[in-house]
């Protein structure tokens, strides 16, 4: 028999993936477990892997990508401490779920996605879910993100949704004085996600937060071959 979730399937689903997976991996910020039950995740999952929404996996999407694990999401989501009062860039828009939770917690939100389909999922969903404060862009968002008109970096909040081999520079140089950037650095089968504050013009700190794997970001900067 083909198992099919209903309401309530899907509500008893939700509490299940918080308390089992969300909860257990360290993500004990109430605002953000909050946000895991106002911003409904099935919304911004492809009709084909419903029955996958609150598994702990990656969901797979158009153009070959894929969605973060819910434990990924949720913990990226609590350790950039997003203020009501912020700008926050997201780049890799995916389905837009991730830019939705972000979007619960900022002022505004600026997503980058570069695959024409994705950024018109992604806008579909958002605006579907009656999500205002995400503006949706498409360009290649690996090298940074200068933004424009009225909102240009710096950026208080970066989360970058697909890993990095190496961290751009430019990155860096579009984070505010007292911002922070998410992001998971490194090659399979190590990578580190990693939170950096600009604590100066001048000066950064980096702190590793766990280790993970996820999907490289399209056209992601690769570490030089050169050897002495």
């Amino acid at each position: 028999m083909k198992f099919r979730l209903t309401a309530m399937n899907f509500e008893q689903a939700r509490v299940n993936m918080i308390e089992q997976q969300i909860r257990t991996w360290d993500v004990l910020n109430q605002q953000v477990l909050q946000t895991l039950v106002a911003v409904r995740r099935e919304a911004f999952v492809p009709t084909a892997y419903q029955s996958l929404v609150f598994f702990d996996t990656e969901i797979p999407l158009p153009g070959g990508e894929n969605m973060l694990s819910p434990k990924m999401e949720a913990r990226l989501l609590q350790e950039a401490a997003i203020r009501d009062h912020e700008s926050v860039l997201e780049i890799g828009a995916g389905s837009g779920y991730m830019a939705a939770l972000l979007a619960h917690h900022a002022r505004h939100v600026t997503t980058v996605e570069i695959l024409p389909e994705l950024k018109q999922l992604a806008e579909k969903n958002l605006a579907n879910y009656g999500i205002a404060n995400v503006n949706v862009e498409l360009g290649d968002g690996a090298h940074g993100w200068a933004g424009a008109g009225l909102r240009p970096a710096p950026w208080d909040v970066i989360v970058i949704s697909g890993a990095l081999p190496v961290l751009p520079q430019a990155f860096l140089e579009q984070l505010r004085v007292g911002g922070r950037l998410i992001a998971v650095i490194g090659e399979a089968p190590a990578m580190s996600a990693c939170l950096v504050t600009r604590t100066q013009e001048d000066a950064w700190d980096k702190r590793t937060l766990f280790e993970t794997c996820i999907t490289l970001l399209h056209n992601a900067e690769t570490p030089s071959a050169f050897h002495f």
